[in-house]
């Protein structure tokens, strides 16, 4: 009996090491004070590219500085989608801790004093069906990312969807 006590106890030991060896993975992926907040992924309105009289600057994605006592410098945080479309912040944006930015389609000028950085093209980024939203940071690692689908995500259809509160 004490063969199989042992061995029983060496499986569970085992069994736990590999559980706690999973864990951190599964949360390194968030270890970011940024996160990403909420996306308008559906223009309001019939979408429209072109940069002058369209509707790109209206699809969004906002960014927030959750961390309660750290700035945090955008430069070098990557925004992509499922398809591999991809925006590099390359000017210094400071969040401050609780502070957001929101990243616009169209053209227009980065801006700390009023949260809005743009991507610099009249393309849409986001599907309107679903997509995958992600947030790197400076070194490559994973920040932040969702997955969503306008059938179980948008409840009330307005094309906005909040990830964190």
């Amino acid at each position: 009996m004490r063969k199989r006590h042992a061995i029983s106890t060496a499986a569970v030991s085992a069994g736990l090491l590999a559980a706690v060896a999973v864990a951190p993975a599964e949360a390194a992926e968030y270890s970011s004070a940024l996160k990403l907040k909420g996306i308008q992924y559906d223009a309001p309105g019939r979408d429209d590219n072109r940069c002058t009289g369209g509707n790109t600057k209206a699809e969004y994605l906002t960014i927030k500085n959750y961390s309660r006592t750290t700035t945090v410098n955008l430069k070098g945080y990557v925004v992509k989608d499922a398809a591999g479309n991809k925006y590099t912040f390359t000017l210094s944006h400071k969040l401050e801790p609780g502070d957001y930015v929101s990243l616009r389609g169209g053209k227009g000028t980065e801006s700390d004093r009023y949260n809005v950085a743009y991507r610099q093209n009249c393309t849409f980024m986001w599907n309107n069906d679903k997509d995958t939203v992600y947030l790197y940071k400076p070194s490559g690692a994973r920040a932040d990312v969702h997955a969503y689908t306008k059938a179980a995500n948008d409840r009330d259809g307005n094309g906005y969807i909040t990830f964190h509160n």
